[in-house]
């Protein structure tokens, strides 16, 4: 055998043993996947979102919206040669179990395959964080946080003592991703990568994220690069915490299970037990008819039912339609980033990993939800719904 490759064997069993207490192997044993699944709360610690006695429901339209199945609408040259119709599209590149789709309040389309159903709770992933940034409007409204240009050791005293760039860091940088943290999301399991894999491994399956936060360095000063990673929207979960001086999971349901009517009890993971931080980044488990209400209080500015859930200028604010940031503001996403796409009535969208999404496009008043266990497309998923809202027959 080589000395080279000696040496590769030496440096990965050394880093197996190395980490065969810690996240990485806890997270495999865990889920069995590499990495969280849909249903990866069912064997996760977590606390319960506590709806109320009042449910709202969609009513299903009289017209279902057929033509779905059947019209070949979704070209993309040179990926296909053909039209295709919705299933056919992600036939191949994702692991679709279930698309909703509501308009002017009514579901009209709802298809599901594998084990998902539209009321079964999955783990939406990062549109948690879009739920998270909802929390922090509502806690600016209600005066819990002044200002989200507040530095975050406002709310977490304890970092002034760590870098000087706590200092400096504000909510507005973490709802933007413009934290200078030096975290990276990674699931790849490849040697290089391990050492960023073990930080992501520590904040999924890890038991003291607040013990993880204060060692964090900064690999850029804060509001100077936009980067897209977990730790800044978990940091936000905490400053919410200390801001309003609630369980996350308490004021999430005060102020948006209970009274959006959600069908279902929702889920949210936490470190443990003993320190109860919960996964603001990433945690959150509903189902599709559930997280479809999230879209329709964005759909109407911030209302429900004629009472203000949220200022419609958070609303404004985080659905704006321009390319800055990446099209990303206040943790969510507008389409204005997809290339080669420019829509005449664009949507904006909350996107997990496996493309958990949630759509929403005002013009057509529609929202769209895919739930799955699979995509290696990224913007595929939203870029669909983009192309699909705007198609004539939901005018």
């Amino acid at each position: 055998m080589k000395r080279d490759t000696i040496t590769k064997t030496l440096a990965i069993a050394t880093c197996a043993i190395a980490l065969s207490s810690c996240s990485i192997i806890r997270g495999y044993k865990a889920d069995g996947q590499g990495g969280p699944t849909s249903y990866s709360f069912e064997h996760h610690v977590h606390d319960t979102i506590p709806n109320g006695n009042q449910k709202f429901r969609f009513p299903y339209a009289q017209n279902q919206a057929a033509w779905i199945d059947t019209l070949h609408f979704f070209t993309q040259p040179p990926m296909y040669k053909k039209p295709r119709t919705l299933w056919q599209a992600l036939d191949g590149k994702t692991d679709t179990q279930g698309v909703l789709i509501i308009q002017n309040d009514s579901i009209i389309y709802e298809k599901c395959q594998g084990d998902i159903t539209t009321d079964r709770l999955a783990t939406v992933f990062s549109v948690s964080k879009s739920i998270t940034s909802l929390l922090c409007g509502i806690a600016v409204d209600e005066g819990y946080i002044k200002s989200i240009d507040d530095p975050v050791t406002n709310y977490l005293p304890e970092l002034k003592k760590k870098d000087k760039m706590w200092q400096k860091l504000t909510i507005r940088h973490l709802l933007d991703m413009h934290s200078g943290l030096a975290f990276d999301d990674t699931y790849s399991l490849r040697l290089k990568n391990l050492k960023r894999l073990n930080a992501m491994a520590k904040l999924n399956y890890g038991h003291n994220i607040m013990k993880q936060i204060r060692g964090l360095k900064f690999e850029n000063e804060p509001g100077t690069k936009h980067k897209y990673e977990s730790m800044t929207s978990q940091i936000l979960g905490v400053v919410i915490q200390r801001a309003t001086g609630k369980r996350y999971v308490d004021y999430l349901s005060e102020k948006v299970w209970r009274p959006l009517g959600m069908e279902s009890p929702g889920i949210v993971n936490i470190d443990s037990r003993k320190h109860d931080i919960p996964h603001a980044f990433g945690g959150i488990s509903t189902s599709m008819k559930d997280i479809a209400k999230i879209g329709r209080l964005y759909l109407n500015k911030g209302m429900w039912n004629g009472k203000r859930i949220v200022s419609e200028s958070w609303i404004r604010q985080s659905t704006d339609y321009n390319s800055e940031n990446d099209g990303y503001h206040l943790n969510w996403y507008n389409t204005s980033w997809l290339d080669g796409w420019k829509p005449e009535h664009p949507g904006f969208y909350a996107l997990g990993i496996r493309a958990q999404v949630l759509f929403v496009n005002p013009y057509n008043n529609l929202i769209m939800v895919r739930f799955g266990k699979r995509d290696d497309t990224y913007a595929f998923i939203p870029y669909m719904f983009e192309m699909l809202s705007n198609h004539e027959m939901f005018k």
